[in-house]
This record gives structure tokens, C-alpha cells and sequence, in this order.
């Protein structure tokens, strides 16, 4: 019988329902689902794939610390043969986090496989937990995150490739940069499957990232159009739904990189050309035709996040624009202009005119320079929570919405007296304290 999750994601690619109409917690529910030959499915925020070979089982990627438990008892219902591998497609920690039962069963422990970079990211988040833990909380709303330090390490590293056998399952790992520096992508030469971790992933590649650490579009490019030219009949993404039927798999791995290759070709010609990063980020769009399809629409990353990774990548991290070479303090600055403009709250009025104008961007700027110039102003604290709640609502990726979410809150925590992540979720949730709800009659 044909799997829930295969008839979703057909329903996905053809555009009869979108990637938020999948029911993905009803179908981890059912337990894993097989959607290739010998191969399953655990459709987490993170997905895990179980491979079934003549000499046991495989797992790619393990999932994250909350899941572990159900995955672990999904997979076992499913078979008890022992785990020989675990592949870690990256050292992101919703990939990684789903060890520590498996390791646990009887017979030896699994054999965990990563790239040789894997390791060195663990030591690096180790470093900066408090950092990860405060951006996941902004990112998120995660009110009880503390980001770990300490990991399940790998037992075998590779370089640049890697082959191992079930019997009568080969897995050739291949190591590419992408959205990280230590990425994972195998292929089942038997079974046609190919396994792209965060490499594909349903939505505009997480490229950008504002918060995290370089990523490198160039090269992801390159293996998205080595991934294509295998013919896999079935592709099984880091997130998000399979794909199958070789034509579509190869669609959509060209389709990224072409993206990709247009955001980079884009900026360095304007970089060339001496433009400024202002000027780029206001320029450069990803084509028309690509940006229209399902699996690069820009829920999570953003086309403008990723040209900033672009231009650091190629260019430094100085934006061309001289003052912002050795700048004043920000909050020497915004005193300044307020003393220009007539005190903190006149910026902060003409905050409040800029965003009944629509224009959120100018709003956000100025009422952050208010609240910067006068950190104690409870009535610019109020009109910088309004400004930066309705930018949440304008915006679409998960990004761009946890950042001003949590903008949005420092200040309304303030000035309503409550907890800032109680707050967060408020505003996440839709919450314009300033509007009347509806009364009864109108409803």
C-alpha cells in the first residue's frame, strides 16, 4: 500500500496543497512509513530515514533530543535488526540529538559516520552555547532552551567521500559545502534514493541566516547539479516531503542551483562594478519563474539574507559605506539625530506616520534610533512594540519573524511589566494589544 506521506507530497508538487496543509504530527503518529524500497520515514522537524539492508539497518540522520524517545519506538516497531550506521547528514542539532536509545540497545553500539568537520562544530558550539541558546530563544520563542554542550561524537570520519554496504545496500556519502561546512548527501546506487540533508529542504535555501555563521551558495550549487545528474528516482529531503519520479527529482535540484547561481552571478557583477552593499541588497532578486515554485519559497531564509552571505563571502564584512567603517556608538548616533529631530519621541511619531504609510522598513529604523536615543520612554517603547508587531505580520520566513517578534516584545515586556518570552508568544501568535477585539455583535 502506498504511503500517507508519498500521496501528500504528490499533492504538494502538483499544487492541489501547500507544505503547511501537511499534517506532518498526525503522520508521525502512524510511526515510520516506507517510501522507497527497504527505506522509511519519520517526517520530523528534522526528518530520519531508516534503511533496511541484508546486513541490518542504517539510519540517516537521528532527529532532535524531544523526539528521540517516539522515533526510537517507531523505528523498532518497525524492525529489530541492529542499527550498524548512523549518518549525520551535519552537526545541526536537530539532526544529531536522536542517539542516545539506539546506542542504548542490546548488540554493539551503531557506528556514527559524519564529515570530519562535524567534530570541529561541536567543539565550536561548546563555545558559544550561551550565544546559541540567546538566538534560538529570539529565533524561536524557545523558553527553555539551554543550548548543550556536550554530543555524541562521530565514530568514522571522511574528507570529501565515503563508501559503506548493507549487503546489498551501498551508501556513497559525498561531503559538499552548503549551508554548512560539514554537509552529508548520500546516494543508494540499488535503490535510486538520494538523501540530500539540509542541502534540499522545500523552501528558499537556508543560504543567509542572519544570526549564523557562513554558508557558501557557490558550492551548494555544484552538488545540487551532482545530485541531479545521478537519475535518483527518489529524493529525500532534510525537511520537508519526498520527491519522486526521476524528471521531478532532477527538476528540483536543477531549479535550486539555478537559483542559487542567479543571487551570486547578480551580486558579484555589482560587486564588480563597485557598488555598495546597500545598493545590492535593494537590486538583486532571484528570477521570477523560480521564485514561483513550491520548493523555493522563502519561509524560513529570505534571496536578501542570502546576498548578504554572498557579499561576506566574497567581499569582507565592511559594507563600502565609509562611515560605517570605524561608527559612532548606536547609541551616540540616535541621541544625535534626536536632538536634531526634537527629542526621542518626535523620531518615534515619525516612526508611528512611516508604518500607517506602509513603509515598515523606514518605521522599524526610526523607531529603533528612538528607542535607542531614550532607552527609558515607556511611549516609545510602546510605538517601537506596535511598529515591530506589524512588521511581523508583513513578514514570511521564520527569520525575519523571530527577530522582530523578539524586538517586539523587549519593548512591550516594558512597558506592560510581563516576562519578554511570555510576551514573544503573544506577538507570535497574532496579538495587536492596541486593537479592540471584536465584540460580540460584530462577530
Amino acid at each position: 500500500m502506498r504511503s500517507p506521506i508519498l500521496d501528500h507530497a504528490d499533492a504538494v508538487w502538483r499544487g492541489a496543497a501547500t507544505p503547511r496543509e501537511v499534517p506532518l504530527r498526525d503522520l508521525r503518529s502512524r510511526g515510520v512509513q516506507e517510501v522507497a524500497e527497504g527505506v522509511v520515514m519519520w517526517p520530523a522537524f528534522g526528518n530520519v530515514y531508516g534503511i533496511r539492508g541484508d546486513g541490518g539497518l542504517a539510519l540517516f540522520d537521528t532527529g532532535n533530543v524531544v523526539d528521540a524517545p517516539n522515533l526510537h519506538a517507531a523505528v523498532r516497531a518497525w524492525s529489530d535488526e541492529p542499527v550498524r550506521y548512523a549518518v549525520f547528514s551535519h552537526g545541526h542539532f536537530d539532526h544529531v540529538a536522536g542517539m542516545e536509545l539506539f546506542d542504548a540497545d542490546e548488540g554493539p553500539r551503531p557506528a556514527v559516520i559524519a564529515h570530519e568537520n562535524v567534530a570541529a562544530r561541536f567543539t565550536r558550539y561548546a563555545r558559544t552555547a550561551g550565544y546559541n541558546t540567546v538566538i534560538n530563544q529570539r529565533q524561536f520563542g524557545f523558553s527553555r532552551l539551554t543550548w548543550p554542550t556536550a554530543y555524541r561524537q562521530p565514530d568514522l570520519v571522511y574528507r570529501d567521500r565515503m563508501s559503506v554496504s548493507l549487503g546489498d545496500v551501498t551508501f556513497e556519502l559525498r561531503h559538499s559545502r552548503g549551508e554548512t561546512d560539514d554537509a552529508t548527501w548520500a546516494f543508494l546506487p540499488e535503490r535510486g534514493v538520494l538523501l540530500t540533508g539540509d542541502l534540499f529542504v522545500w523552501v528558499t535555501p537556508n543560504a543567509g541566516n542572519p544570526q549564523k555563521t557562513q554558508r557558501y551558495p557557490d558550492e551548494w550549487a555544484v552538488a545540487l547539479r551532482a545530485m541531479a545528474a545521478l537519475e535518483a528516482e527518489v529524493l529525500l529531503p532534510g525537511h520537508g516531503l519526498p520527491i519522486t519520479g526521476a524528471d521531478r527529482v532532477r527538476r528540483a535540484l536543477i531549479d535550486t542551483a539555478d537559483y542559487l547561481d542567479s543571487l551570486v552571478e547578480q551580486t558579484l557583477e555589482l560587486m564588480n562594478a563597485g557598488a555598495r552593499l546597500d545598493e545590492i541588497l535593494h537590486t538583486v532578486r532571484p528570477p521570477e519563474a523560480l521564485a514561483a515554485r513550491p520548493y523555493l519559497q522563502p519561509h524560513y531564509d529570505e534571496p536578501e539574507f542570502v546576498v548578504h552571505n554572498i557579499w561576506r563571502l566574497y567581499g569582507g564584512w565592511h559594507d563600502g559605506n565609509p562611515a560605517h567603517l570605524k561608527p559612532a556608538p548606536d547609541g551616540v548616533l540616535a541621541t544625535a539625530l534626536a536632538d536634531l529631530a526634537g527629542g526621542a519621541p518626535v523620531l518615534a511619531a515619525r516612526a508611528a506616520t512611516a508604518a500607517a504609510d506602509g513603509d515598515l522598513r523606514l518605521a522599524c529604523q526610526l523607531a529603533e534610533l528612538a528607542m535607542q536615543a531614550d532607552p527609558l520612554d515607556h511611549k516609545v517603547h510602546e510605538i517601537r512594540a506596535r511598529v515591530y508587531t506589524l512588521r511581523v505580520q508583513q513578514e514570511a520566513s521564520t527569520m525575519s519573524r523571530g527577530l522582530y517578534t523578539w524586538a517586539a516584545a523587549e519593548s512591550r515586556s516594558i512597558t506592560a511589566g510581563k516576562d519578554l518570552l511570555d510576551v514573544y508568544q503573544e506577538i507570535a501568535g497574532g496579538r495587536m494589544w492596541w486593537v479592540p477585539p471584536p465584540s460580540a455583535q460584530d462577530a
